[in-house]
């Protein structure tokens, strides 16, 4: 049966897994004890040999071929051809026991959706449900071992009571060279259009919702059959095995102790027993039997699956779900929390504790926003307003570009002055009148305009010239006055209030 630990390692706690270590059912040590002992009786004798029996010639020319077996080892990549094949053999494995045919959500619709509780809607249900079981059991008996033990004959399926004589019967008749397993399911359906026929199923959506679930039933035993038919391609699993056995014959003759050549020249400490080499052989040879013992998971090793015991719960379960359980409910009452806002249901003392921690609202939740007041004014978005970069935030660039510099933007002023009406104190109109000026801004432009005054007095301005030498697309002079607006003295989104961009003064 499957060797369960799945309590045991439920809490992570000092030395839990060490205690795994010595459990012996499913474990890597009676998976791998038989090839140890050889492993290690092949190189107890091998070292004996070189110490008692060879010549000082012999005990040399045993040394050269040590050290290329030695050298060789390196040129057989275990860690990427092992670790690759277990990962195939893993995903694999898995999804095998996916693909077990569990009656559950089928034998839900049957139960809602056959109806007649009279003799001949209970067989109805109680058929349907034995067919899809049926059908498992099939497909199980031509793929695993134990279940082909427990029904080694079709006549054992009909004494356990899947099958009726008279289906026997019809069973046989129809002749395949393949494995039939899919009959039950073809009964399924016809005995689910008959009842149909006779209203035992009300409408043809129920109908559509039954086939939906027998036909997802069926292609899992469907899948069941392919997984068996198709293997890992055997060079695969023959190319894995001859690395891991090449690789620990070389290990063999290439890890003994080897008296030095030269006399006077210092050897290697004299380990008795490998232990680098034993280790390397546990995990080596342990990894490629974890892949032996799960290639194939429908055996009999201690890990594969209880098929069994999954046939004998599909038909308990079912055959409960769709004849005992068939409109017998219990009565719908007011539930404890009837008259309660929030439904709080109580802790014992063991888990008391709980309730003391607060309830996760989200990452961002105990962020405090309140440090500058000012990003935390609402402001309204204008979509006349483009999204461009202002002066102010030139200033945290290296290197900014020609169209969004203090200097082009002084330029673009100059060029067209005539759209601006400076105030009486010759500054800037300020968009906004509840925000103050900034004087650092104002002076650094009013400095690079009496520059570019200079500049452009020896040099002939052309159309667009105040942009890099770019000739822009003429545009009204609307335009061009809330172009430099923005450029001039763009507004931070926190400073623009409920006026909005309607108070700029032209």
């Amino acid at each position: 049966m499957t060797v369960s630990y799945t309590l045991k390692v439920a809490n992570s706690r000092f030395g839990g897994f060490s205690k795994l270590l010595f459990r012996w059912k499913g474990s890597i040590y009676k998976l791998l004890y038989k090839e140890f002992i050889v492993f290690m009786v092949l190189y107890a004798v091998l070292s004996l040999v070189y110490r008692r029996l060879l010549t000082e010639e012999q005990k040399r020319l045993y040394t050269k071929v040590a050290q290329y077996c030695n050298r060789s080892t390196d040129l057989i990549p275990m860690s990427f051809v092992l670790g690759f094949y277990v990962t195939l053999i893993i995903n694999r494995w898995w999804a095998q026991y996916t693909s077990i045919p569990l009656p559950d959500q089928l034998m839900c619709v049957i139960s809602s959706n056959v109806h007649g509780k009279d003799e001949r809607g209970r067989i109805l249900r109680r058929t349907l449900i034995r067919y899809a079981n049926l059908s498992a059991v099939l497909i199980l008996r031509s793929i695993s071992t134990r279940v082909l033990k427990r029904f080694p004959t079709m006549d054992h399926v009909v004494e356990a009571g899947f099958m009726t004589q008279d289906e026997h019967k019809k069973f046989e008749s129809l002749h395949s060279d393949f494995n039939k397993y899919w009959i039950p399911c073809v009964w399924f359906t016809n005995l689910a259009a008959q009842a149909r026929r006779d209203g035992r199923i009300r409408d043809d959506v129920a109908l559509r919702l039954l086939m939906d679930e027998l036909n997802l039933y069926r292609a899992k035993c469907s899948m069941l059959f392919h997984y068996d038919w198709i293997s890992i391609p055997l060079v695969y699993t023959q190319v894995v095995t001859i690395a891991v056995y090449s690789f620990f014959a070389f290990c063999l003759i290439g890890r003994q102790f080897l008296e030095p050549l030269e006399p006077g020249q210092e050897g290697d400490l004299d380990m008795y027993v490998p232990l680098s080499t034993l280790l390397q052989f546990f995990f080596y040879a342990g990894w490629l039997k974890v892949a032996e013992q799960i290639i194939n998971p429908f055996g009999e090793d201690d890990d594969d699956f209880e098929t069994n015991k999954l046939i004998d719960r599909n038909l308990q379960v079912s055959l409960l779900s769709v004849d005992d359980m068939y409109q017998n409910l219990p009565p719908a009452v007011k539930d404890k929390y009837w008259n309660e806002s929030t439904a709080q249901p109580p802790y014992t003392m063991a888990t008391a504790s709980e309730t003391l921690k607060p309830s996760f609202l989200g990452s961002t939740f105990d962020m405090c926003m309140c440090e500058d007041a000012e990003q935390n004014q609402m402001v309204e978005a204008s979509p006349s307003v483009p999204c461009i970069q202002t002066p102010r935030l030139s200033r945290f660039f290296a290197a900014a570009s020609p169209a969004i510099s203090i200097k082009n933007f002084s330029r673009g002023s100059q060029a067209r002055s005539h759209v601006w009406h400076p105030q009486t104190d010759g500054g800037f109109p300020s968009p906004y009148p509840k925000r103050s000026e900034d004087p650092e801004l104002v002076a650094r432009i009013k400095e690079e305009e009496m520059e570019d005054e200079a500049s452009q007095a020896s040099e002939p301005t052309t159309p667009g010239s105040h942009l890099g030498h770019t000739r822009l697309p003429e545009a009204s002079e609307t335009q061009n006055k809330e172009l430099l607006l923005i450029q001039v003295k763009a507004p931070s989104s926190e400073s623009i209030g409920a006026d909005g961009p309607e108070a700029w003064e032209p």
